[in-house]
């Protein structure tokens, strides 16, 4: 009788635990590429162990082809072959032969069948099982390698992480729940590949890519925000979330995945970028990439590619809505670790992906991977999107104040504001990295404005549309205002402040000053003012004063938006003069705090009480509130409790 095969023992357990999958599951066959797994064949009573005289056919994708590379047929031989699928014996005896089996470093992801033929003669294949295959940060080979074992356990296991939100001088972490090892969320991801324009449009060619982890990282990048597809997430940026989840109520990734998924591909809502960024961070590291998130502070939309954000204010400090430019108070987005053999030398490791739809790159809405040492240097002729990364990164800013018959006059310019604190979650803790100095040199250093002047030469180079004006310089005029908090705002209670105003001029000055506040979104758009104070002061030769102010909260509370901010900006027109100087801050209000105290001790499989305390600040009752629960590998869908 000739080899026959009976059943496959795949060892999921030991398979999975070697392939650092076994958190996902150890009923089923899940793989990284580039690395060895074991299966035992056992044969038919009377087949003969003559493994010689068979091959194993390894296929992914509708249409498997050699050529394209998802297809592989290869024979029992000997110790793996590096560029290519291999299979060796590891034991044999006359019921079963044991195989170990390696993938290529370079092979496609994704759902693989496993079959075995005869090597000669008439073929009569027969179906072993599947797998499925991901990526392999463990793997030397595999193009996204990580080295230290701390990073990969942060940036492809960690199944929970901190989201940065904000204003540049007053944000705080949020904890998030990816939950990539959740067991359906495997099949979710890669169900959202295979629902892409790409593999629509040719699932051979879309299939056969799926090997290279930049172009993985752009698809995913596009079809986490649903705009001209059939992804993931909708994106609202008003005060209406009737018909779905507010933004700031999402606590983790595994819901909207698992709501999207089925809800037959419709999208949910809504999402902002946050949680766009948060829900791209689960799919990258479900997938093998190592990937964590970004928050950058005060981060520029430059929407005509001319690294120049214009902003624009009326005489009374009031922003105008005039420019499509902004300046977001907070921006987040992925990077993933990865090579780039698509680029010149140099531009390996961290790589800038935002699923955020801003703007289209080639046709779609996505961006990156934006190289961040590409960004550092200013190289903005380098892809994918390297010019509008840079420009939210660092920016120049130019304020211009529109007279009442509608004329501008350039009024400041700032060099130093766009790109702030840019933040992560610190490996191996619940605490804060700062990586800025990845993105830019110190602002202020000749370094950092030779790059900038460098990043604007290489766009030009590259037909920008338009060239960049000199900056005027920042101005020095002899009136200076800054704004001071005098304690951190919390919600419900009223905002006080001051105004330092310094005269350093020779001479008295008589000084109109208008103060206004604007609840502001976190994409930089303000509201109509919620709250407005005009005065007069005069103050003398070389002397400074203060002013102190206050914003009720029966004022500012109505108008207060999601992200709990309050733009103050206070204007100062010298009399008799057209001097008018400006200063702004914009202002984190926070909210109360929830406690949480287990009681007892927490003993595996046994239930446990914990006890949530909060407190109301704001002078009214709370009604219609809701508690929500939720916990990776603890609560399977997230509860709410009235």
């Amino acid at each position: 009788m000739t080899f026959a095969v009976s059943s496959t023992d795949f060892h999921y357990e030991a398979n999975n635990k070697a392939h650092h999958t076994s958190e996902i599951t150890g009923q089923r066959l899940i793989l990284r590429r580039g690395q060895a797994f074991t299966i035992t064949l056992n044969l038919h009573r009377g087949s003969q162990p003559e493994v010689d005289k068979v091959q194993l056919i390894a296929e992914t994708g509708p249409s498997p082809s050699e050529a394209s590379g998802t297809r592989a047929v290869f024979r029992v031989s000997g110790p793996p072959i590096r560029s290519s699928w291999s299979a060796a014996v590891q034991n044999s005896s006359s019921s079963s032969v044991t195989l170990s089996v390696t993938s290529p470093a370079n092979a496609s992801i994704g759902k693989y069948s496993l079959k075995i033929q005869a090597a000669k003669g008439t073929p009569q294949t027969s179906a072993l099982g599947e797998f499925i295959l991901l990526f392999n940060p463990w793997c030397a080979d595999d193009s996204v390698h990580m080295q230290k074992d701390n990073e990969k356990q942060e940036y492809v296991m960690n199944e929970q992480g901190l989201l940065y939100r904000g204003c540049a001088e007053s944000f705080s972490p949020s904890g998030w729940n990816f939950g990539q090892f959740e067991e359906d969320i495997v099949d979710i991801c890669l169900k959202l590949l295979d629902v892409s324009p790409n593999y629509s449009t040719n699932p051979g060619l879309d299939c056969s890519k799926r090997s290279d982890p930049t172009y993985v990282g752009r698809v995913v990048s596009a079809m986490v925000n649903c705009n001209g597809d059939r992804g993931i997430l909708l994106g609202h940026w008003g005060n209406d979330y009737r018909g779905g989840t507010p933004p700031s109520r999402w606590t983790g990734s595994v819901e909207i995945l698992r709501q999207w998924s089925l809800n037959g591909c419709r999208p949910v809502k809504y999402g902002q970028c946050w949680v766009y960024a948060a829900v791209m961070c689960t799919v990258m590291r479900c997938l093998g990439i190592p990937t964590r998130t970004i928050t950058n502070f005060d981060s520029a939309h430059d929407t005509d590619r001319n690294l120049t954000i214009d902003e624009y204010y009326s005489v009374s400090g009031q922003e105008l809505k005039l420019s499509s430019d902004s300046v977001w108070n907070f921006h987040v987005w992925v990077e993933s670790w990865m090579t780039r053999p698509d680029l010149p030398a140099g531009y390996d490791g961290w790589q800038v992906l935002d699923p955020t739809p801003q703007e289209k790159s080639e046709g779609v809405y996505c961006c990156g991977p934006a190289p961040v040492k590409a960004i550092l240097e200013g190289d903005t002729n380098i892809k994918h999107d390297v010019p509008f990364v840079f420009a939210e990164v660092n920016a120049d800013k130019v304020r211009w104040t529109v007279g009442s018959d509608g004329s501008k006059k350039k009024s400041y310019s700032n060099t130093r504001q766009v790109g702030s604190n840019i933040s992560t979650k610190a490996v191996g803790a619940n605490a804060r990295e700062d990586v800025t100095r990845f993105y830019k040199y110190p602002e202020g250093s000749k370094k950092e404005r030779d790059v900038f002047a460098k990043a604007v030469c290489n766009l030009k180079s590259t037909g920008t549309p338009r060239c960049l004006d000199a900056p005027p310089p920042a101005a020095s005029g002899v009136i200076e205002l800054s704004i001071k908090l005098q304690k951190t705002p919390v919600n419900g209670e009223d905002i006080t402040f001051y105004l330092h105003i310094v005269n350093k001029n020779q001479s008295s000055k008589n000084l109109s000053i208008t103060t206004v506040a604007q609840a502001l979104r976190h994409n930089g758009r303000p509201e109509d003012p919620c709250w407005k104070n005009t005065q007069t002061i005069k103050i003398g030769a070389n002397g400074e004063t203060k002013v102190t102010l206050l914003v009720p909260y029966s004022k500012y509370g109505a108008s207060m938006l999601e992200n709990d901010i309050v733009k103050l900006t206070a204007v100062a027109n010298e009399e008799g003069s057209n001097e008018m100087h400006m200063t702004e801050k914009d202002v984190l209000v926070t909210n109360p705090t929830l406690s949480i105290e287990v009681k007892g001790t927490a003993v595996l499989h046994q239930e446990i009480k914990a006890e949530i305390t909060f407190t109301n600040t704001l002078s009214e009752t709370l009604r219609n509130c809701l508690l929500t629960l939720s916990g990776i590998g603890l609560i399977r869908t997230k509860y709410e409790i009235p």
